[in-house]
């Protein structure tokens, strides 16, 4: 490929000015191009291909940016119009070529050949997709340490709920174990007024029915006949209670995030957390019940029960001495909302814009880990809800949590929790 030959693009008639602008486009272009006519044995590079050549193949004529081509360019462009692919080059520059074929102009030899240098934008790509794995991998590094939090905290307000858990299920064993304790007694003494009247069924004599009656008296009969279904209904109570203690806490504790979202009672979580937190707040706390109607509401229940243990606690920690703690529940425009409100210190208004951040607290050091409140903003926002609240120093809080009563499918809108309230 000479010199005239590289600046000639191959013409069968004289130049003309249609002739003459191609042949300029052809030279000023800034892609790289190879006109080849086989038939002739003829190769036209303009100066880009050249330069190509020269920064690619140092030495080495532009004709030999031919011998990259594989066999089956040539057919495959003759047979299709077109080829396209990529070559590396073991200096390892990256070619993108283009070959397309002249038989719509009766050419069959003839051939134009696009080579575009990609060396740039391939490291570009492969920095962007080492990127977006390092950023894949923090990501699974990140969910995991988030699972962990969520379990950590989990395990933290079981560990400052354990006490009164034990203590509520102490209370109904105690009186169980009272009751069975009178029940063997009262077992006792009817054994033996069963055994004298045994006795008596065997003889007439007026003697022994007489010592049967005063029996009857001493043992008091009569009153343990009315009092053991009594007791025993309450012995019955109390087990429940317990059951229904170890089931809260049952439901509390389970994990279950690989399952799906199902559709669940709100009111039932509700009261199953308020089994759960009641040691904590019974003793200086008035809770107050305003439940609306509630659909069934598509979540992780026992997530949402964490948020809601949380946002007690909070509230009966906002109350020092006496105070009320309202529950009002609701549904509307495709939403269920759960409001939770005290008559405790408030916020100030500097701690708002912070409370959900994670490790933050205004607590006093070992009544809060700063993550109560953050988990709760994650759980929330990962239902596809948000979190409102409304403070006055001196006055309360309230939180109110509002879900999506069915969850947006795939391609629906993402987090759009607000941020809102008190701090751990």
């Amino acid at each position: 490929m000479n010199s005239s030959q590289t600046q000639q693009p191959p013409s069968r008639h004289d130049p003309d000015p249609c002739s003459r602008r191609i042949h300029w486009a052809f030279r000023t272009t800034e892609n790289a191009v190879v006109l080849v006519d086989r038939a002739r044995g003829q190769a036209h590079a303009n100066p880009s291909a050249e330069a190509l050549a020269t920064r690619a193949l140092p030495g080495q004529a532009p004709s030999t940016l031919l011998d990259l081509l594989p066999g089956e360019a040539w057919e495959q462009a003759r047979a299709q119009g077109r080829w396209a692919g990529e070559v590396t080059m073991s200096s390892g520059v990256v070619l993108e070529i283009v070959v397309r074929h002249g038989r719509d102009e009766g050419e069959d030899g003839l051939f134009l050949l696009i080579f575009d240098d990609v060396t740039a934008r391939k490291a570009r790509q492969r920095e962007l997709q080492q990127r977006h794995d390092e950023l894949e991998a923090a990501h699974r590094r990140l969910a995991g340490a988030q699972e962990q939090l969520l379990q950590s905290e989990k395990m933290a307000s079981i560990g400052l709920l354990a006490a009164g858990v034990a203590h509520e299920i102490n209370n109904p064993i105690g009186y169980v174990h009272s009751n069975l304790g009178t029940l063997q007694e009262y077992v006792a003494a009817l054994f033996s007024l069963i055994e004298q009247q045994d006795a008596a069924l065997q003889g007439a004599d007026p003697g022994v029915r007489e010592a049967i009656r005063l029996q009857r008296e001493r043992l008091d009969i009569d009153f343990i006949l009315g009092d053991l279904p009594k007791l025993l209904d309450e012995s019955r109570e109390g087990i429940e209670r317990v059951t229904k203690i170890v089931q809260d806490l049952k439901e509390f504790s389970y994990v279950g995030r690989g399952d799906a979202m199902r559709p669940s009672d709100l009111h039932k979580g509700l009261e199953s957390t308020l089994n759960i937190v009641w040691n904590d707040l019974k003793y200086k706390c008035r809770v107050e019940k305003h439940y609306g109607e509630l659909p069934p509401v598509e979540c992780h229940l026992s997530e949402i029960n964490q948020v809601l243990v949380n946002l007690l606690i909070n509230a009966g920690q906002a109350i020092e001495n006496r105070g009320t703690i309202t529950i009002a529940t609701g549904a509307e425009d495709g939403e269920a909302w759960i409001s939770i409100a005290d008559n405790g210190c408030g916020i100030a208004p500097d701690v708002l814009p912070r409370i959900f951040d994670p490790f933050y607290t205004s607590k006093p050091i070992g009544r809060g880990t700063g993550l109560g409140l953050a988990i709760a903003y994650s759980i929330v926002s990962k239902h596809h809800g948000r979190i409102e609240v409304q403070s006055e120093q001196g006055v309360g809080t309230t939180f109110r949590v509002v879900l999506p009563v069915v969850q947006p499918r795939q391609g629906g809108d993402g987090d759009d929790g607000s941020r809102g309230d008190e701090a751990q």
